[in-house]
């Protein structure tokens, strides 16, 4: 037999949640097919068989939280018909002896059935491990499961104090002390809905709100006349897609104008240790993508080398990876600056929030048709977008800030200048 365990994950990666499994107990799988897929902070990663063999001994369900090294599951070399024959010895045994101390693994639909024939409570293997450990009696542990399953939150619940009282059974008259009525018991004719957030959404806002404590963050505000950009994209667009099978978008004009800004304006590319200053000499810039599972920033490498169609190639690359769960660790690793863009879910503006340990970030909203005066006597329907530049005012002055904003929209406004200066 061969344990699996959770291998090493990431360099800042200790834990993950499992996020399901891939293959059931009893399956046969072969070395190298995945297992398990587990949620972590930043991607989802996939646990694969180091050998042949049947699935065995699953220790943990869908919600369950795991370690680096600890054993979910176990491999029995051999084949299905080998393993099938010691799973009927145990359940013959299970019958013949029911006073045995040791606690048979329950795993199957079968073993539940026989779980709830008894009147014992029904429960995970991790739920009866952690009962164990803080001497808790499953059966007064309340399961909110609707088939009556106790999982591992229960138990924690329970150890808490948030579940002290022992749901009554159906068959059963009520209890003559009544619990406490719930938040969601007050009024029936409002009804809510408990959702566990993810691991990945409870990481995302713990990292939102460090940003928002630990830098002194400002945002400064400008508008960029699109025009231009629309006329080189309307007489370009067909050709460049001919010559580079992707299509000429807004991003990489942005991308590119962000870099030439870096460029002017170094302490914006740049990020705190301690009392230093850490001035990036590359430009990997992030590209926020909303992603299922919440906010991504997949970055793009060496921005600054890459041409427009290279750009726009590795945002498609990135932003599809992130919608079919592929993105990996270091997709979203290293990045010096992020982009985020608004606009394409109808934002007009917004005040973007810095992705820490990053000191600036810039935000793209929608495009809108808006009277401009061309001079005393002209005015004419342009359109217009609004951008904005969070930054941290520790090491960024408002006047950088607001010149680094002023040079993104010179570059937009004259797009030639950015093959120069981008």
């Amino acid at each position: 037999m061969f344990d699996v365990k959770v291998p090493e994950l990431a360099e800042s990666i200790s834990e993950g949640t499992v996020a399901q499994w891939l293959k059931k107990e009893g399956d046969t799988v072969v070395k190298g097919e995945d297992l398990v897929e587990l949620e972590t902070d930043k991607v989802n990663i996939e646990i694969s068989a180091e050998r042949d063999g049947v699935l065995k001994n699953i220790k943990v369900e869908p919600g369950d939280t795991v370690a680096v090294g600890d054993i979910i599951a176990s491999i029995v070399e051999g084949g299905a018909s080998e393993s099938a024959e010691p799973a009927a010895e145990e359940k013959a045994e299970d019958k013949t002896a029911p006073a045995q101390k040791q606690e048979p693994v329950v795993q199957n639909d079968t073993a539940e059935e026989e779980l709830k024939a008894s009147d014992r409570p029904i429960a995970s293997p991790a739920a009866r491990k952690l009962a164990r450990e803080k001497g808790i009696d499953l059966s007064e542990v309340n399961a909110r499961d609707p088939l009556g399953r106790v999982r591992t939150e229960d138990v924690k619940r329970h150890a808490e104090g948030g579940s002290s009282e022992k749901a009554a059974p159906a068959s059963k008259p009520a209890a003559a002390s009544k619990p406490a009525p719930s938040v969601e018991a007050v009024n029936p004719e409002k009804p809510v809905e408990r959702v566990k957030m993810s691991r990945r959404r409870q990481t995302i806002a713990k990292r939102l709100v460090e940003a928002q404590q630990t830098a002194a963050m400002l945002t400064t505000f400008n508008e960029v006349d699109m025009t231009a950009i629309n006329e080189v994209r309307a007489r370009r667009k067909d050709k460049f897609y001919e010559q580079n099978g992707v299509k000429l978008g807004y991003m990489s004009f942005f991308t590119k104008a962000v870099v030439g800004a870096l460029k002017k304006f170094p302490a914006i590319n740049a990020e705190i240790q301690g009392d230093e200053m850490v001035l990036k000499k590359f430009y990997d810039i992030g590209i926020a993508v909303g992603a299922e599972e919440g906010l991504v920033v997949p970055v793009v490498r060496n921005a600054d080398r890459l041409s427009f169609a290279g750009i726009e190639k590795e945002i498609g690359n990135l932003a599809e990876k992130a919608r079919s769960k592929k993105l990996s660790l270091e997709d979203l690793q290293g990045g010096s600056f992020t982009i985020t863009n608004g606009g394409i879910f109808g934002s007009m503006l917004s005040t973007p929030i810095l992705n820490a340990p990053q000191v600036g970030i810039l935000g793209m909203h929608t495009i809108q048709w808006r009277p401009v005066a061309i001079d005393k006597e002209r005015m004419e329907n342009r359109p217009m977008m609004y951008i904005a530049l969070s930054y941290d005012h520790r090491i960024v002055d408002g006047k950088e800030a607001v010149s680094f904003l002023t040079t993104i929209k010179s570059l937009l406004e004259d797009p030639e200048s950015l093959l120069l200066e981008g």
